[in-house]
């Protein structure tokens, strides 16, 4: 009967027999797939949310087209941060010199960068800047359970809480935190780095189409009280209306019940993997930049290579070691 021996200084051992294929493949399952949990659930810890991270797909947010660290561009993935809906920091008090939250930054530009279900829907949710906040300034209670409920006037916002803390108030004036907008019927504001924060829209045709290069929101009348989003590169193209033309209205500010979280860390080109795979309506890796592939190839090779000289490394290593000296290997024998 053949077996392996092993001359020690202790003698001659036993080598154990090879291990069952299956239960070696089926080991490697079990420690990749707790690995992943352990992965997961450290995530979870760190963010509060679940999932804790999401798949960017569109370019609404990137700073260049090659791709930039630091930005947010298609097919990376981000961590969503559980943040309550009062902490939450938009551009123009980051931007606001007197503001305490005066230059902080996320993802290359002034406030936080928020993830939201797009009118409370159940749509791919968005991942875009918070620029303001609106809120009510003077407002009553609402009528409860009547078919009118502000017979005195006043835009109805069923969310926000009276006095008593019941949801569902009359507003008759609002504010704009972080600007000396306050107690106005309905809402104008341009950022021009005069009154307000410098937001350049970077498109010159709107000085030969007579409007302002700056973002502006002209005669807003808000529908009820919550974030004006945009994509930095949206050109000043809010989401919740084409803001490049005077006058109209604006509908849908982003309230607290439709927030996921904000935008925190992010990781690099890896989402592309998931796009690659996505079916409609995902935009698959239309909006990925090309150098994100080229980042993403390096490292899988990268993942690839790295065990095999990890192992002719180690071997080097342990080839030299004085435990490996004492060590001779018997060839097999009847």
């Amino acid at each position: 009967m053949k077996r392996n021996c092993i001359e020690s200084k202790n003698g001659r051992e036993l080598l154990s027999k090879k291990p069952d294929p299956v239960l070696v493949l089926l080991s490697e399952f079990v420690l990749a797939g707790g690995m992943i949990a352990l992965l997961i659930f450290g995530l979870w810890a760190h963010t509060g949310s679940m999932p804790p991270l999401v798949v960017v797909e569109s370019e609404s947010m990137m700073h260049s087209e090659s791709g930039e660290v630091g930005a947010i561009d298609a097919g990376d993935l981000i961590l969503v941060h559980s943040t309550p809906f009062e902490q939450i920091i938009t551009f123009v008090e980051a931007a606001n010199t007197s503001h305490a939250s005066y230059g902080y930054e996320q993802h290359g530009m002034y406030g936080d960068v928020i993830i939201f279900k797009k009118n409370g829907g159940n749509e791919t949710p968005i991942i875009h800047r918070a620029i303001l906040e609106v809120q009510p300034t003077d407002f009553t209670s609402s009528i409860k359970g009547g078919e009118d409920p502000c017979p005195n006037g006043g835009i109805f916002d069923d969310e926000w809480l009276d006095e008593n803390g019941e949801p569902g108030v009359c507003v008759t004036t609002w504010q704009i935190p972080g600007t000396s907008i306050q107690g106005v019927e309905s809402i104008t504001i341009e950022f021009d780095g005069i009154h307000n924060a410098l937001y350049d829209c970077e498109l010159s045709v709107f000085a030969h189409e007579g409007l302002s290069q700056h973002l502006s929101i002209q005669g807003w009348q808000p529908t009820h009280a919550g974030f004006l989003t945009l994509g930095d590169n949206n050109h000043c193209s809010v989401d919740q209306r084409r803001v490049i033309s005077s006058g109209g209205s604006l509908d849908g500010p982003v309230r607290a019940s439709w927030m996921i979280g904000t935008a925190g860390g992010e990781i690099p080109w890896l989402g592309t993997v998931k796009l690659m795979v996505s079916g409609p309506p995902s935009p698959g890796t239309f909006y990925v930049p090309s150098s994100s592939f080229t980042f993403l190839f390096l490292i899988v090779g990268v993942v690839f290579i790295s065990p095999v000289v990890y192992e002719k490394v180690a071997k080097r290593l342990l080839s030299n070691s004085p435990e490996f000296q004492t060590l001779k290997y018997y060839p097999e024998e009847e």
